[in-house]
């Protein structure tokens, strides 16, 4: 079944792009000239019917020499009759795609020439929506505008995030600070770009002297429809965890290996109270099958110059 992808909008189809471009919105701002307002209609006109796929209506608000290339064969339509059977082709098996066209502008040339500049999208039933900007020329003759070119450019899609799944960990962000006045630990987590994943850095200070430092990334596993961590020590050790939510608390369940190469398992424990505070504490602590102790359970509060408003976009 052939598909209409109002690239019509995005440069598959620029004679329908161009038409399209017209279909502006249906309120005239007030004290625009009747030309101006004769290309916003027509802009209106051709959405309504690409909407009834009134291929023919569309054809005719080309002039009677248009001439339109295809962009991905090359082939050259030229007339109105040509165009029109040129739409009844490209809108054939699309019924469920609509159109909307918002005119930006339109500035005049000379009295017979318009630019006019705006956006287009098309939607689709079960497909993600198209959409274009675009740049249309107008020409008028005999005392009526008709398109005459046209260009446009497909509107990039956003690109892919996992923040919905990870909101769930953004109160994270910020500085935060612990300790008991000899030792203290520090650590920052912030957003990386486009919000797939949380950056924390960490660093263990004693004294004046940061005994060890490193870095957390905590992100979405799509896969697995899990979180997932993985932490670097200045030591050179690491390992990599999955994160279980329930109500208020956080299982953090981490296998790594030591700068020595021994193996470390833990279960920590992360259990929100406010935006200002939550508790962790460790335990199941092992090294090489040897049991440790547990660390008990600390409060961890949010720095004083704390600024998590810096998050990546």
């Amino acid at each position: 079944m052939k598909i209409v992808r109002l690239r019509l909008i995005v440069g598959l189809f620029p004679f329908l792009v161009t038409t399209a471009l017209f279909a502006a919105d249906a309120a005239v701002p007030s004290g625009m000239s009747d030309d101006e307002a004769a290309i916003r209609a027509n802009a209106e006109k051709y959405v309504e019917a690409y909407n009834r796929r009134d291929s023919r209506t569309m054809a005719g608000m080309w002039s009677p020499d248009a001439v339109y290339l295809e962009p991905d064969s090359d082939e050259r339509f030229v007339g109105r009759e040509a165009i029109a059977k040129h739409f009844d082709d490209v809108l054939a098996g699309s019924e469920d795609a609509k159109l909307a066209v918002t005119v930006d502008s339109v500035d005049f040339v000379s009295p017979n020439v318009a630019i006019e500049k705006g956006s287009a999208t098309v939607t689709y039933g079960s497909r993600p929506p198209e959409e274009t900007t675009y740049s249309a020329v107008h020409v008028k003759r005999d005392g009526k505008w008709y398109l005459d070119r046209v260009s446009e450019v497909e509107v990039a899609a956003p690109p892919p995030s996992h923040y919905d799944q990870m909101k769930e960990l953004e109160w994270l962000v910020g500085s935060w600070a612990d300790g008991d006045g000899r030792a203290s630990i520090q650590t920052k987590a912030e957003w990386t770009k486009n919000r797939n994943f949380l950056r924390r850095s960490f660093a263990v200070v004693l004294g004046d002297q940061i005994n060890l430092s490193g870095m957390q990334i905590i992100g979405w596993d799509p896969a697995d429809k899990k979180f997932r961590s993985w932490v670097f020590d200045s030591d050179g050790g690491f390992a990599e965890a999955t994160w279980t939510h329930k109500g208020d608390q956080w299982f953090i369940q981490n296998s790594g290996t030591l700068a020595d190469g021994r193996k470390a398992t833990s279960l920590n424990i992360l259990t929100y109270v406010d935006g200002d505070s939550f508790k962790w504490e460790s335990v199941n602590r092992e090294v090489d099958g040897e049991l440790l102790p547990n660390i008990d359970e600390v409060t961890v509060v949010r720095a004083a110059t704390d600024d998590s408003a810096g998050a990546a976009q």
